[in-house]
């Protein structure tokens, strides 16, 4: 389970902010996660809960996850499509030569604090 570790290094990424910028509570976070990014959303938030009760200025913090849609382009055809649908093979001229443009990303987006 990864997402512990993504959990930890993420919090300790705000904590080092909060003192940077002179917070003293985060109270939600919104983090950007890709459809095929290998994380699964329901591991990161029961870490969540579990480790921002260890940090004073992260405790209860909520966690917001937005999900982000995976898209490949195609370098045959120049179209885009839905890699989860499709996976590697476009479906507009069944080529393989696809990059994944987008999907695979973790982004924390947004954080609430004062």
């Amino acid at each position: 389970m990864h997402e512990l570790g993504i959990v930890f290094h993420v919090i300790k990424r705000l904590e080092n902010l909060a003192e940077e910028k002179g917070l003293s509570q985060i109270t939600s976070v919104t983090l950007e996660l890709g459809e095929v990014s290998g994380v699964v959303p329901e591991f990161l938030e029961d870490g969540w809960k579990w480790a921002v009760k260890k940090s004073p200025v992260m405790k209860n913090a909520l966690l917001k996850i937005e999900n982000l849609p995976a898209v490949t382009l195609c370098n045959s055809c120049g179209k885009t499509y839905s890699t989860v649908e499709f996976a590697k093979k476009c479906p507009h001229c069944n080529s393989e030569d696809t990059v994944l443009q987008a999907g695979n990303e973790m982004n924390i987006k947004e954080i609430e604090a004062r």
